[in-house]
């Protein structure tokens, strides 16, 4: 069974995600303001995070920094503003997937199912056995072990960066667009994916390139997409 923390200040929110939750078979851990949901991770063994931004004492995007120092786990932000600076701000401190209020119940639901079926697949939880390596240069994927590492260093991505980069590794020289990368990852159209696909692949590059303006491995073509070079 699936632990998930639903962090929301507004009790009734909660209990509205937490009956629908249940119903997919999912157990639920309440909080109500960051500091709660902090305190849950440390606690219990949680498997995804559901946080709202506006908060008292510690508001959702304080609580993603201090999550994403030493977890992977997936985060989908709520929030009541719908602006892109708003989703890019949630994607850019860490999070995996942004839900705007007001919000269909089963498509929050879809969504904790889409990025629980990435963190399986990552291998923090059950991964199966396999046996494929992917190299280019000093970059190393195992695919068995969901680990990545350049130069012999361990690099730590969340499921979703994982993903691309493999998609990437995977097809070294083929160029992807932005809305074929969206589309292999999040398995749905890619409407309006250029903010989202734009800000992971930075992240991926602030973690695996030396100087990340100056990318070795992950490139882009300009007015195509992007590409992992063969080296």
């Amino acid at each position: 069974m699936f632990n998930i923390v639903v962090c929301d200040d507004d009790k009734e929110i909660v209990e509205a995600i937490e009956i629908y939750l249940i119903q997919e078979g999912y157990h639920v851990l309440k909080a109500y303001d960051g500091q709660e949901a902090i305190e849950l991770l440390e606690k219990e063994e949680v498997h995804l995070l559901v946080i709202d931004v506006m908060m008292p004492r510690l508001d959702g995007i304080r609580a993603t920094l201090k999550i994403r120092e030493d977890s992977c786990i997936p985060i989908i932000i709520l929030s009541a503003k719908s602006e892109d600076a708003d989703k890019i701000l949630g994607l850019n401190i860490g999070a995996d997937d942004y839900v705007t209020k007001p919000f269909n119940p089963l498509e929050l639901v879809a969504r904790v199912k889409s990025q629980l079926r990435r963190y399986t697949k990552l291998g923090n939880i059950h991964a199966e056995e396999g046996n494929q390596i992917y190299k280019t240069g000093a970059l190393v994927i195992d695919d068995d072990l969901k680990e990545v590492s350049v130069d012999g260093e361990s690099v730590k991505l969340t499921p979703i960066e994982y993903n691309i980069l493999l998609l990437l590794v995977k097809n070294q020289g083929k160029v992807y667009s932005i809305n074929q990368i969206y589309e292999n990852i999040w398995n749905e159209d890619a409407i309006g994916a250029d903010n989202t696909v734009a800000v992971h692949i930075r992240h991926i590059r602030e973690k695996i390139e030396i100087n990340p303006k100056d990318p070795k491995y992950l490139k882009v073509v300009w007015g195509i997409g992007y590409k992992v070079e063969r080296i």
